[in-house]
């Protein structure tokens, strides 16, 4: 089995790829997350996602190809604005508090390039997460441990932000940023295997 370059340098989908038993290498890739005004935002993840493998492919070093390279990107959405990563902790309780008691969704764009064929598929994935009333209190204690830092939205699911998530339409795999469907969906379609 061919490994597979991550252009990320998150630790879940990282930890996505060793569920799934796929060897992997990660290539921080050099580039701004920004995209059109123009677009829509449901297609922003997909964008950014595919914008980080062009990154990888164009820093490779004089003469080296490689084989597979996967992107990915999440976004949070409330009211039709992006919440990104929390600059600090006075803006990931500004998140917080405005994603208690209310129900958001998570969009992961994922994107894989496979350069025999010189083929990019690409997959979104559409979770709906609510989170229960929680008091100011609540929100002090979650941020004081630290889970926000680098958190699109300010929190983690597969953290103690569990306890206040009251309801999941969709997937956790969406949510931690690699969605475990979509990214079988996608290999099965370039011929890919996870049972070498």
């Amino acid at each position: 089995m061919q490994p597979i370059i991550l252009a990320s340098s998150s630790p879940r989908r990282q930890e996505i790829l060793k569920l799934m038993n796929i060897p992997y290498q990660v290539i921080i890739p050099n580039c701004k997350e920004e995209y059109p005004d123009d677009i829509e935002i449901e297609q922003i993840p997909e964008f950014l996602a595919t914008r980080k493998v062009d990154a990888v492919i164009r820093a490779a070093p004089a003469g080296i190809e490689y084989p597979w390279i996967l992107g990915a990107d999440t976004v949070i959405v409330k009211n039709k604005k992006i919440l990104g990563k929390p600059e600090n902790q006075e803006q990931a309780f500004e998140y917080l508090k405005s994603l208690q008691g209310s129900t958001h969704k998570v969009i992961t764009g994922i994107s894989l390039f496979n350069s025999e064929l010189h083929y990019m598929s690409n997959r979104t994935s559409i979770t709906k997460v609510t989170f229960s009333r929680m008091t100011d209190e609540e929100i002090k204690w979650y941020i004081s441990t630290g889970e926000w830092h680098g958190a699109a939205g300010g929190y983690r699911i597969q953290g103690l932000a569990s306890c206040f998530i009251s309801k999941i339409d969709g997937t956790n795999s969406c949510v931690m940023g690699l969605p475990v469907f979509e990214l079988y969906d996608i290999l099965k379609e370039q011929n890919y295997s996870i049972f070498e």
